[in-house]
Formats: C-alpha cells, structure tokens, sequence
C-alpha cells in the first residue's frame, strides 16, 4: 500500500530541517521521478483507527525512569552499595566502586483509582494517572545520544531514514489543505543531539518532511512576503508562476517533480493566512493560559508549545512533536536533583494541562498522546549525583487514543538496569502507534534502490496490544 517506486536523490540534508521555504526548496531539488504531484491529503487507514492524530512529546537528553515512572524499592534499599555482580559485566570493577548504586531523588506515590506510582517530582501529572498507560519495558540498542534519537524518531540508528511523522503523513497525509501533515516544536534553547534528520522524510518524498514552527507572529520563518507586497499582489505573481509552471509541466509529459513543486509553493501562500491563525494562542481563555502554566515564568514557554499543539491537531495537524531539552536537555549526568527538578517544573504542568484539555474537548479519545525520550538512566551514580545513560530499561507513557489509562505494561530488573518483563523494543513502539492509527506496520512501504522500507525495519516488529483497552 502507497509503495513508490524512488531512483537516485539529492542528500537528505537539503531538505532536513523545516519551514515552508524549506519545503518548497526540497521540492526544486528531489529527484524522485514518481513523487505525489500534489501535497498529503487525507487517505483511508488500512483498518479503523483508534486514534486519528498524534501529540509525541519528546524529553530529549533522557530523563530518569527510576526517579520518575519507575519506583525501585531495592534501589532506595541498597543505595550507596556497589552494583550486585549478578546484573552483569556493565561497567568494569574499578567503575562499580567508584559508581554506587544512587537511591530515588524523590519519593514514589500512588495516584488516581488505579494507584500509578509516580514520583513528586511530577505531581500535575500525577493527577492524571488514570489517563496514563507507562510502558516500563523500553528498550534500545545505542547508548549515545544521536543514534538513540535517531532510533527513537526514524527506528534506526543511522542517520537519514524517515522519521515516524514523516511515515504517518504519507500514510494518512493531513486533515487540512492549509496545513501540513507533520508539524515539530522544536526546543527554543537550540537543537537535538542529531538535529533536524530526526524529524526529516529521509527517502520519501519531501511533501512528508517536518515543518517547524513557534508561537507568536511569524510561526514559520521566511514564510511572509515583505511588507511592501500585498497579498493580491503576491497572489497575482504566484499565479503567473504557477501559469508557467504548468506550460512547462504539460511540456514534460506530467513531471511529478514539477508538479509536486507547484503544490508546495501553494500550500506555502495558503499557510500564510492559516498558520497565524492558528498558531495565535491569544483567543485562548485566561482560564486555559493558567491551566497550561502560562502565568508561571518557568512553564510559560513549554506550556505555549503543548497549547499550540492542541490547536494544530484541532486544525487539522495530523502529527504533532515537541522537543522539550536543548542539546544538554535532560541529561543529568552531574546532579540529577537539579536538573528534573528544572525540566520538571518546566513541563509537568503544561503537559497535565494539555491531557485535561483534551479530555474535557472530546479530543483524547482519538488523539494519541506519547511521552518519553531516546534512553533512561544508570541506577549507579556518575559524579557522585548524576546518572549516566541507560538504553537497557527505561519508561514511555501513552495517553487517549482508547489505550489502557491507569495501567502499568512490562518491567525492569529490581534496580532498574535492564527491561526484564513484557519488554517493548523501539520498533513495537512504532508498530503500535502506527496501529493505534489504522496502519499495518508491514504494508506501509516506499520502495527505495530496490528494497522496501518501512519504519519497523526488516527484522520484524510487534503490536502490543496488551496496552489496548
């Protein structure tokens, strides 16, 4: 299903990264003789959906599962003791007596009617626990921060493979001819470990890229004519373009690239007047600015971009992703106490904000909400405070989407090392958000060099249904 065929193609670079110019300049340069000759417009799933948009919230730098989602009482208990030798050759010996096993930061609570236990550092989403399904059985296969983020956004470690909104606009394209299907928030403070290939469409066509955009009045960057122009005027010269365009398209026999061109210069002109619109977070309530912590300095930023989320998806946006972390993010390699408490406060309450919102708008049934970054962390300690990445084990949550709210799938090892029951690999993550959204994993295609890609890869992948409610 939607298999193309793909020759030769420019590097994946030149159309990485995001905004309509950008989207425009890719189409110039792709070379993909058989690409869609119009923008992703909305198809039919394979089977019924579940959910029929997406919100990823990304905590890039790894946060902690055990001092967030993952209560580990044996840690707290051996806390200061060298790793048990039974877990495994991890570190060498000189390594295990100069990292102790480092307790919780914080303590554990039960929440909601289903007694989640989630740690105080999170005490907003704590409230909503009942939503939540916490997989505690994710696992990777890199320890450093690109390929992990790569694995997570594209399911590989390489670099330049299409990443999962790339996958879910050309399978479902978008809601809305105004908008994109595949819209990124990215982090203020600078870029991901991996930067822009992580939301990038690799060897898809450049239609199903990330966009990025903000808040505020110029959402896309280099997307409004200058001043002195007015829209007639701008209209006027695109329809002259646009007449040549296809003079020349008829010329050429139907050159998709060309026409793909033309449809990418007409979403940017329609995104002029849509985006603002809905990107301007001012005809919100004062009653839903404080209830994304708006009024508050230090969630007044992440609490704008869960609020902006909420709006694309209502607008038609079909994958949403912010980026919470940048560079550094959550990477608490020196003194985790400081660092979650800062990115805690930053996020905890615009994201219990966004879930509440959804909910009481009739939105989370069918809108898939995931929360996690590229690894977990060490249950030994690094610097005497820190904790130093861990692939092995570590915790995502979903939300809507009809899963299993107040539910708890798969766990790790007594002190949190390794994923040790039900254990939920990068790629039976990607299988089941694509299912959640109507799309068999292994039909989705795009036949590339004479191979057939897909986002799960060629080693196999599993739906875990066990999550479904």
């Amino acid at each position: 299903m939607y298999s193309q065929a793909a020759n030769s193609r420019r590097e994946f670079l030149a159309k990485a990264g995001g905004g309509a110019g950008a989207i425009a300049l890719a189409m110039l340069s792709n070379d993909d003789r058989t690409a869609q000759a119009s923008l992703p417009m909305a198809r039919e799933p394979h089977f019924e959906p579940r959910a029929k948009r997406v919100i990823w919230l990304f905590m890039h730098g790894g946060p902690s599962h055990i001092d967030l989602f993952d209560p580990k009482p044996d840690l707290m208990k051996y806390a200061g003791q060298p790793l048990p030798e039974s877990f495994g050759q991890v570190m060498t010996r000189r390594q295990v007596a100069r990292n102790p096993l480092l307790g919780p930061i914080k303590p554990f609570r039960p929440h909601g009617d289903s007694g989640v236990e989630i740690s105080d550092f999170l005490p907003n989403i704590a409230q909503c626990a009942d939503e939540l399904c916490v997989i505690r059985s994710m696992h990777g296969d890199s320890v450093n921060h690109p390929q992990s983020v790569y694995q997570l956004n594209t399911g590989s470690v390489l670099m330049g493979k299409p990443s999962v909104g790339s996958w879910v606009a050309y399978g479902l394209g978008s809601e809305n001819r105004d908008m994109p299907a595949f819209v990124v928030l990215p982090d203020p403070g600078g870029g991901s470990k991996g930067g822009s290939p992580a939301w990038g469409c690799g060897v898809l066509p450049a239609t199903f890229q990330g966009v990025t955009m903000r808040p505020g009045e110029t959402p896309i960057l280099d997307l409004n004519p200058q001043k002195q122009i007015s829209r007639a005027q701008q209209r006027n010269i695109l329809n002259l373009t646009q007449q040549f365009n296809r003079e020349h398209l008829d010329s050429r026999g139907q050159d998709d690239e060309l026409a793909a061109r033309i449809a990418a210069y007409e979403l940017a002109f329609r995104m002029q007047s849509a985006a603002p619109e809905l990107v301007d977070i001012s005809r919100e309530t004062s009653q839903t600015h404080v209830l994304y912590g708006l009024d508050d300095p230090e969630s007044n930023e992440f609490g704008q971009r869960c609020l902006l989320a909420r709006r694309l998806i209502e607008g038609g946006v079909r994958f949403v992703q912010l980026y919470s972390g940048d560079t550094g993010g959550w990477d608490a390699h020196q003194d985790v106490s400081k660092n979650h408490t800062n990115y805690c406060r930053r996020t905890d309450k615009p994201i219990a904000g966004l879930l509440k919102d959804l909910r009481r708008r009739g939105l989370l049934d069918d809108t898939l909400v995931v929360w996690g970054g590229e690894f977990g962390r060490m249950p030994m300690s690094e610097q005497g405070t820190g904790r130093d990445h861990n692939p092995w084990g570590y915790c995502y949550w979903l939300a809507g989407a009809r899963i299993r709210g107040g539910h708890v799938h798969g766990a790790t090892d007594p002190l949190g090392l390794r994923a040790d029951d039900d254990k939920v690999h990068v790629r039976d993550l990607h299988a089941t958000i694509e299912h959640l959204l109507g799309i068999d994993h292994e039909l989705l295609t795009f036949s590339h060099n004479g191979l057939e890609e897909r986002l799960t890869g060629p080693t196999g992948a599993r739906v875990v249904r066990e999550i479904f409610g």
